[in-house]
């Protein structure tokens, strides 16, 4: 008989929700170009359900040059008005023109400090933050509220400090497995937080 594999439970049955709960939820992740997708697509999220963006996450990786970070800078309108055209990415004006946007202040931020991940994972001190049993579940913390604030200031859209804390847990800079996931305790011996 197997044991059954106790998982988050907004993860539900659905097996995409599943496959991201099981192999990326959470785990750190440092790539810069994997980073400014996961900032994108969790503003692209605003308003919508994670599984929607999920489902239209292949879309956007072809619509956006696979979030290739000096391309989408250099997006010009006539760009923007086919984006606006394609069915499979949420076709919401400001979000699209976001993207752009983000991008140029990616770029900076990436002359500045040599890579989006040392700038964003500085909000973390460099380690992930462990989820606690008390914790409850959060949608903004201490952390993410200074990392939307920085971002604001650096002419970003759509990073709010609740974008922001979906985007910290994603991308693992906070371990929000439920401790009887199965998950929490291979990604809190890889965070190495305290």
């Amino acid at each position: 008989m197997s044991k059954e594999i106790h998982r988050c439970g907004w993860c539900g049955t659905d097996p995409l929700y599943m496959a991201y709960h099981d192999e990326e939820w959470g785990v750190p992740h440092h790539d810069d170009r994997h980073l400014f997708e996961m900032l994108i697509l969790e503003g692209a999220q605003a308003g919508l359900s994670w599984i929607t963006i999920l489902r239209k996450r292949e879309n956007y990786r072809e619509a956006f040059d696979n979030f290739d970070v000096a391309k989408v800078a250099r997006y010009t309108p006539a760009k923007l008005e086919k984006l606006m055209a394609n069915p499979g990415i949420v076709r919401n004006r400001l979000k699209v023109a976001a993207t752009v946007r983000n991008a140029k202040a990616v770029l900076k931020i990436q002359d500045e400090f040599g890579s989006l991940d040392s700038y964003l994972w500085q909000f973390v001190k460099g380690l992930t933050i462990q989820r606690k049993p008390d914790d409850g579940r959060l949608v903004t913390t201490p952390e993410s509220d200074a990392l939307s604030k920085a971002l604001l200031a650096r002419d970003m859209k759509f990073v709010g400090s609740t974008i922001c804390y979906s985007f910290m847990q994603a991308t693992g800079m906070v371990n929000d497995h439920e401790i009887a996931c199965y998950r929490y305790k291979p990604l809190r011996a890889l965070g190495k937080g305290a």
